[in-house]
């Protein structure tokens, strides 16, 4: 609350300035990254406060927003109500977390023709504050699924640029992979390899269960199988079986998503032996659906499997958009906030 004061001026009146804008905090998604490793270590992201309204008719400046920049496929969720308030889908996006307080009117706000010495003036309004919690899942359109060393990121190897851990040993990978394959100059998808899935991994055995989520937002699951096994006494159906009842236990939806069987390490096994022994596989296992014969470490079958993957995820982006999920919805973001 301010008046002019000069000589010879004793009428002057009010000239307090209103307060500023408190700073927002935004989040983007930025295709250049691929890990909330940043967000390990800076917990605490706050926009500064405006600036003071003055005298002299100065208002106060408004303060700078946040920019948060986050990987895509980020799902940002509120921690307090488990509320989803954003989820990083489409680059450069801006998305608000936290709206910045007003400023406050000061007195010069309150100038009437009747009323010509306001001195009424009001505080700022506090912007809004909570913690979230930030989840990555990968923008693939190919999952890969499987049991440690059935050969998924040789697979990933051969077909993509991708450069993932490969020794003859289980639990090579210890974290997803994403390689981009390329059919045609403008024609490419991108698939996620995941550490491999054992028995019991729903109830928290071995590494795999924690990155399935990475294939919930995929177009196709492929189900790596090691169709010559180092242990004979290994049964690939048993195995392949056991993967589609951890699948089930995880994630109905994730299970319900289209999957092709891939028998892999078509090399180790003998060319007169191979028919007998595919179908003999496809019997027991009582599948129905597509099945390919590949060696990914000598690419025999792979580019048959991979214009396949393409046309599927190509007809699969050119269908009519779902409804959208009422979670995400500007209904359920907007409001007052917490």
């Amino acid at each position: 609350m301010s008046f002019r004061r000069e000589k010879f001026i004793p009428f002057g009146g009010p000239n307090g300035g209103d307060g500023g804008r408190g700073g927002s905090v935004y989040a983007v998604g930025d295709r250049n990254l691929n890990t909330l490793i940043d967000y390990r270590y800076a917990r605490r992201h706050e926009a500064r406060r405006g600036e003071n309204g003055r005298g002299s008719d100065q208002f106060g400046a408004a303060a700078e927003d946040i920019i948060l920049r986050m990987p895509m496929g980020t799902i940002i969720t509120n921690t307090e109500n488990d509320q989803v308030i954003a989820e990083l889908l489409v680059p450069d996006e801006k998305v608000l977390l936290a709206k910045g307080g007003d400023g406050g009117f000061g007195n010069l706000h309150f100038k009437t023709s009747t009323n010509r010495a306001p001195r009424q003036k009001t505080p700022g309004w506090p912007g809004e504050n909570f913690h979230v919690r930030l989840e990555l899942r990968v923008l693939a359109d190919v999952g890969l699924l499987g049991m440690p060393n059935a050969g998924k990121s040789t697979l990933i190897a051969a077909i993509s640029n991708a450069k993932p851990k490969i020794a003859d040993y289980p639990f090579t990978t210890l974290h997803p992979n994403l390689g981009v394959v390329r059919v045609a100059p403008e024609q490419s998808f991108v698939v996620a390899d995941i550490p491999g899935l054992i028995e019991g991994a729903s109830e928290g055995a071995g590494l795999g269960h924690l990155f399935l989520r990475h294939l919930q937002r995929t177009h196709l699951l492929l189900h790596m199988i090691d169709f010559a096994p180092f242990d004979t006494d290994v049964d690939s159906v048993a195995q392949a079986k056991a993967i589609v009842k951890e699948l089930k236990r995880y994630d109905e939806s994730l299970y319900e998503k289209p999957r092709w069987v891939v028998l892999n390490k078509l090399d180790m096994v003998p060319p007169e032996e191979r028919a007998e022994r595919v179908a003999d596989f496809i019997k027991r296992f009582k599948w129905k659906g597509p099945v390919f014969q590949i060696s990914a470490l000598t690419r025999e079958g792979c580019e048959t499997l991979i214009r396949a993957i393409y046309d599927h995820v190509a007809a699969s982006k050119n269908k009519p958009p779902v409804e959208p999920d009422p979670r995400f919805s500007s209904d359920s973001i907007g409001g007052d906030g917490p």
